[in-house]
């Protein structure tokens, strides 16, 4: 299963991302893609609800895709790119083991 999630991350919209990705962690997949290739800004309280959906996930296999200065910095920069799977492409998110 992959999100696509376009635009900002931010207070305002974080609550919907949240949601989005329990509803599809709900369904128990063997894997969620989120594609934040289309994030120009990805707020303090996006990473916080990746992390807790990260933590949510269980046995699916839960994976970022993020690159660059709005997606893949911040997610570096504070060590969240050591504690959550993160690929430069969705193609890559998909098929890697």
């Amino acid at each position: 299963m992959v999100l696509n999630v376009v635009g900002e991350v931010d207070l305002t919209t974080a609550p919907v991302l949240e949601e989005s990705i329990a509803t599809v962690l709900a369904r128990r997949p063997d894997m969620v893609v989120v594609d934040l290739s289309k994030v120009g800004f990805l707020a303090s309280v996006g990473m916080s609800v990746l992390v807790g959906c990260n933590e949510q996930a269980g046995t699916t296999r839960f994976r970022l895709v993020a690159t660059g200065a709005s997606t893949f910095r911040p997610l570096e920069l504070t060590g969240l790119a050591d504690a959550i799977s993160i690929f430069p492409t969705r193609d890559q998110a998909l098929t890697e083991d």
